[in-house]
């Protein structure tokens, strides 16, 4: 891996990740500028989902996406009048979902193991490259 390279948690609900990968795009935060604006070409991206619906209750607690973001620029879509989110282009790998309840003792980014969904509360974070690999390995095996 690159040394100038960034590992990127983006936490959305499986149905929009699902979106996003058959789109080839990436949102974070309810579309915000600002988090799209950190992350780099060859960045990689893990999408973390808790539920399976934005909108319902059955819990996802699940890796379910995984790519690098490609290309400079960020661009807005309009998704309805009043609802113009920024989107980054991914470039997405095909991958089984990785559940996060056998990594929680290995990773790092989780630092009290009892609440071990609050860093996920954020919506958008950075974590280093021994998780990030982790969780790839899980996701990929060895195909990147």
């Amino acid at each position: 891996m690159n040394e100038s390279t960034q590992y990127w948690v983006v936490v959305a609900s499986k149905d929009h990740v699902q979106r996003g990968v058959a789109g080839g795009f990436m949102q974070a935060n309810h579309g915000k500028k600002a988090p799209l604006m950190r992350v780099k070409p060859g960045d990689w991206v893990v999408f973390y989902s808790p539920k399976n619906a934005l909108e319902g209750d059955e819990k996802c607690q699940s890796f379910t996406a995984i790519g690098q973001a490609s290309g400079d620029n960020l661009y807005q879509f309009a998704v309805t009048d009043n609802f113009t989110p920024f989107r980054r282009a991914v470039q997405f790998y095909p991958a089984q979902d990785a559940s996060i309840l056998p990594l929680i003792d290995a990773l790092a980014f989780i630092s009290n193991k009892k609440s071990w969904g609050y860093p996920f509360r954020f919506g958008f974070f950075e974590i280093n490259s021994h998780d990030f690999d982790l969780i790839r390995a899980v996701m990929l095996g060895n195909k990147v």
